[in-house]
């Protein structure tokens, strides 16, 4: 994770370089330090009641995520050793409310799974999308929507809002991801109409599509709305000129909470969330990093996911 996080901050540095002494945090309205001062919020008694007997008598939830995350999900304060996010703060909130201790850990993606799977950990908190083959062997409880996002350079006077805004542009993206799977389909409506395609560029790392967007060799880079955000504020070079649900036109993605199927945790975390919605403070957490437009009404538990994929 530090590796990859050092990679975007990296990104971050070229791209503010122009000026003397830039940097992200520098430019930054975030906090990047390891006093973070975090939102916290009061043990309800009830809720903690419903937390599995064993995890209450070891007093802590083992929280996985995911090791090559970007900032601001789940990442390294600059003092390169605090875990610090939106992810670290979502499991921090569930936790109070539960009246227990975090104990975070990081695994390559795959593998988080197969620690949920094995119970070595108690759950996933790593932009996790709920999905409906995952669901068939894990549980859910939503805590924020699950958006893409259109960068620019902040010159360009351009909006996206479908398929026709795309014509002709070019646009970075990273194979195979919802993103990718988005702009193909619009590609094909554009060419359906007699609309030029998208000139699709891609990349697999943070440092080359930013030197591609700042140099104007792509007119966006579109990928998840949080890194997207947080890149946008950290060098005020860029702008966000479309948001999209990741699952598509017909149904609105959803970032979960990811337990082992049956195991009676769930239902505490939906619970947990859902009191924070209740009193605020889970709104203060989105708000620290930028993230109100991922915010949900409710934590639902296992709604309807990505389709599985023929």
């Amino acid at each position: 994770m530090r590796c990859v996080a050092a990679l975007f901050c990296a990104a971050l540095l070229m791209l503010t370089g122009c000026a003397e002494g830039a940097g992200p945090a520098a430019s930054s309205s975030f906090n990047l330090s390891p006093e973070q001062n975090r939102i916290r919020v009061a043990r309800v008694d009830a809720i903690a009641a419903e937390v599995p007997e064993a995890i209450r008598k070891r007093g802590t939830l083992i929280v996985t995520g995911d090791a090559s995350s970007l900032p601001p999900l789940r990442f390294y304060a600059d003092d390169d050793k605090t875990m610090i996010g939106i992810e670290t703060d979502i499991a921090y909130l569930a936790a109070d409310v539960l009246g227990l201790r975090v104990d975070l850990r990081s695994a390559d993606w795959a593998q988080n799974f197969v620690k949920v799977d094995s119970g070595e950990v108690d759950a996933f908190i790593s932009n996790v999308t709920v999905t409906e083959e995952r669901k068939e062997k894990f549980d859910f409880a939503t805590y924020r929507l699950d958006n893409v996002t259109f960068e620019a350079r902040r010159s360009l006077d351009w909006k996206v809002k479908g398929a026709r805004d795309i014509a002709g542009k070019t646009i970075g993206v990273g194979s195979g991801t919802n993103q990718e799977a988005l702009l193909v389909r619009w590609n094909e409506e554009n060419v359906a109409e007699g609309l030029p395609e998208a000139d699709l560029k891609y990349f697999q790392q943070a440092t080359g599509y930013y030197l591609a967007l700042a140099s104007g060799r792509i007119d966006a880079y579109v990928g998840p709305n949080p890194s997207a955000v947080f890149h946008s504020e950290a060098t005020g070079q860029t702008k966000l000129v479309g948001t999209f649900s990741g699952a598509g036109e017909a149904l609105q993605g959803e970032i979960a909470v990811l337990t082992k199927k049956d195991n009676g945790l769930v239902r505490a975390l939906a619970d947990a969330v859902n009191h924070a919605i209740a009193d605020g403070t889970y709104r203060k957490v989105l708000q620290r990093w930028g993230l109100e437009n991922e915010a949900v009404s409710k934590s639902e538990i296992n709604p309807r996911g990505l389709p599985r994929q023929e």
